[in-house]
């Protein structure tokens, strides 16, 4: 298990302080630390290194939900694991398609059983087909498809649920369920790091079916639910976040029909600022839930 470390510089002059300061401000932040959270006798999560990751132990290897951002930190997720457990990984889930949930594969081994949505699959091909950006190698590609809204598998003794209501976050995403242990991995449909629900239209996602998905998961049976950011939630954390989603689209459609901007609408809902992208290793900047509704909507564009 890691821990977080502050490291304490010492400078000899006010202009060397100001030089480092300069080049450190024009870098990207640095990743969180990973960090290993137990939450049953067999089960984990684990943070850093990009999107949330699930560690289940099973009879005779692991299963692992979602593999990081880099290769270096599927590396160091791989190195994690291997601290909980001499059992080897044998299995992937993958929640979608985002590359801080899928470019960590490319450290996994080859050979290994990599289960997603099909549409995960075909956002992953396309990315491969761009230049790779966004996408594992292609040797590392899903290579057990989720073709139905629900399958129940077992994997190393291990009943699990992969569920796909409908495109919310991406049109590829899976929620996987542990009926036994009453716990919910939701990858990003549910992600605490902003307080509106970030849906990619350029995966196809949808707020609607953003809110028909959430129900499915504040429906099942379950006590512990990890999100694709921020520490693990109660059902009422989730219930709460449907809510306030539901009753900001509903004022959002009021809105619409009443013919006003989204400008207007952005200062009537309070609108917080889009998450923001560019600089080394970042992506884009993504549009607010707002600006989401307002075009599915409107049918216009921002």
């Amino acid at each position: 298990m890691y821990t977080r470390k502050t490291l304490s510089l010492g400078f000899v002059t006010v202009a060397a302080s100001f030089a480092l300061a300069t080049l450190a401000s024009a870098q990207a932040p640095a990743p969180a630390p990973f960090m290993v959270h137990q939450l049953k006798p067999d089960v984990y999560w684990v943070e850093g290194g990009g999107g949330n990751s699930g560690v289940i132990v099973g009879d005779k290897g692991v299963i692992v939900i979602d593999a990081k951002t880099t290769p270096a930190g599927g590396k160091e997720l791989l190195d994690n694991i291997a601290k909980i457990t001499s059992k080897p990984v044998t299995a992937v889930i993958l929640t979608h398609s985002d590359g801080d949930h899928v470019n960590g594969l490319a450290s996994f081994p080859t050979g290994i059983t990599i289960i997603a949505h099909e549409n995960n699959k075909k956002e992953q091909e396309a990315a491969l087909a761009a230049g790779g950006r966004g996408a594992p190698p292609a040797d590392h590609l899903p290579t057990q498809i989720v073709t139905k809204n629900k399958e129940n598998l077992k994997i190393d003794g291990v009943k699990l649920e992969v569920l796909h209501w409908a495109p919310a976050h991406t049109s590829g995403d899976l929620v996987v369920y542990l009926p036994s242990q009453k716990i919910v991995f939701t990858g990003d449909i549910i992600a605490t790091q902003r307080p509106d629900p970030l849906i990619h239209l350029e995966k196809n996602g949808s707020s609607e079916g953003w809110i028909t998905t959430t129900k499915g998961i504040v429906a099942l049976d379950a006590d512990q639910f990890v999100p694709g950011h921020g520490d693990v939630l109660m059902k009422a954390d989730v219930e709460k976040r449907l809510t306030d989603t539901e009753a900001k689209r509903a004022k959002i459609k009021e809105l619409v029909a009443q013919g006003k901007s989204l400008d207007e609408i952005k200062a009537a809902v309070g609108d917080p600022p889009p998450a923001q992208g560019g600089g080394p290793g970042r992506g884009p900047a993504f549009a607010s839930y707002t600006e989401v509704v307002y075009k599915e909507l409107s049918k216009k564009g921002s």
